[in-house]
């Protein structure tokens, strides 16, 4: 219930294919794209109680999976899943093709350092911790072993999935979608902002970049909420600016008329990047994850107007500063052109047109070549 890259691909899902409804836990309109108005929708039961992404983290477990599970999809020869964790759980035929594509595994069971409360914890709360963890991960496994076929964002993501579900089946890999006609280049002040569009959670990293630009004083704006954002804001000072639930026209706006855009996280993906790219403007990011795939970060400094980011190797302070200095120098050097260009190769009719295709070949692959055999 909220406006996330995950949103966006199950979006992409009905374009490709429009007639086929949408099941999930919770849908709020008023939380997420207005996009979905137009779908056919069909949420849980759960949808009865909870209105907010705030009791939806409270509430789901175990209400969330076994809300799922009441899901009963077994009139569907295919079904399309997209998350990281409990659209696995929905009851399917046995003969159904069930695909999923998975952002990375279940977050909490597989990458519990992501979250403060695992990290601050000791003693008996941290065995306590582990042991939930556990019991976590073999729910997750045994739930994972239900779709047929797994898609990943990367080739990063592809490994985390094998490694967690023991699956050594091939694992499509198509990358996550970009609106870039949402998005236009504009070139903007060299005197205005640097820019963070984020969820305000420990594991985004964004108070590195508030600790930084207090200590660089450079303006920056930063769009998101989260269950960070009291902490977040009460440490920022004056030079830096909150917004958040802004429309998708005045979001293009503020991409395009920042200086460059930052993405401290190791994130699994990350389409905010190429947002930001579709506006002509380069990143500075940390350098791994999803950016090492969509992004062309600076070799040397001749190599600039053939690049779309600057990355820096450690979450530290210091590391993102020079980062920001670095860019400071090569500002003049950055072709706007060629990095739009970098974000259409992820255009979202380009992921729509390869969803299609796959659960093409697959069903071809299950049900046209099963019927050749047992005829």
């Amino acid at each position: 219930m909220c406006r996330g890259g995950g949103e966006q691909v199950a979006l992409c899902f009905h374009k490709a294919f429009p007639a086929a409804p949408i099941y999930t836990l919770c849908y709020g309109s008023e939380l997420t794209f207005p996009e979905f108005k137009e779908c056919d929708i069909r949420p849980s039961w759960l949808q009865n109680f909870v209105k907010t992404d705030e009791m939806m983290k409270k509430v789901f477990f175990p209400f969330g999976i076994l809300a799922m599970k009441s899901l009963n999809l077994s009139d569907y020869d295919v079904v399309l899943m997209s998350g990281t964790h409990c659209a696995k759980y929905v009851k399917t035929h046995k003969r159904a093709l069930v695909i999923s594509y998975s952002f990375t595994p279940f977050r909490l069971a597989w990458d519990p350092a992501s979250y403060p409360q695992y990290v601050l914890s000791t003693g008996w709360k941290r065995m306590l911790f582990d042991q939930v963890i556990s019991i976590l991960r073999t729910i997750d496994k045994n739930a994972a072993q239900r779709p047929n076929h797994f898609v990943a964002m990367t080739d990063e993501t592809a490994d985390r999935l094998r490694n967690a579900y023991d699956r050594n089946d091939v694992i499509r890999i198509i990358n996550p979608p970009v609106k870039v006609n949402n998005f236009n280049v504009s070139p903007g002040d060299k005197n205005s902002y640097f820019l963070v569009v984020s969820r305000l959670e420990y594991y985004k990293k964004v108070d590195l970049v508030i600790d930084a630009f207090n200590e660089l004083g450079y303006r920056l704006v930063v769009v998101g909420k989260g269950t960070q954002e009291s902490e977040i804001k009460n440490r920022a000072k004056s030079n830096i600016e909150f917004m958040s639930g802004l429309s998708a026209e005045k979001l293009a706006e503020v991409y395009a008329n920042c200086r460059a855009f930052i993405f401290p996280q190791h994130e699994d993906y990350g389409i905010t990047p190429l947002e930001a790219n579709a506006c002509g403007k380069p990143v500075i990011a940390y350098g791994a994850g999803g950016v090492v795939t969509t992004q062309i970060p600076v070799g040397d400094e001749s190599s600039v107007a053939n690049s779309t980011a600057i990355f820096f190797e450690e979450q530290d302070i210091n590391h993102l500063i020079n980062a920001v200095k670095k860019f400071e120098r090569l500002e003049p050097f950055f072709d706007p052109l060629f990095i739009r260009k970098n974000a259409e190769k992820f255009d979202e009719a380009i992921f729509i047109s390869k969803i299609q295709k796959y659960v093409k070949e697959m069903y071809r692959n299950t049900f046209v070549e099963e019927e050749v055999l047992t005829r």
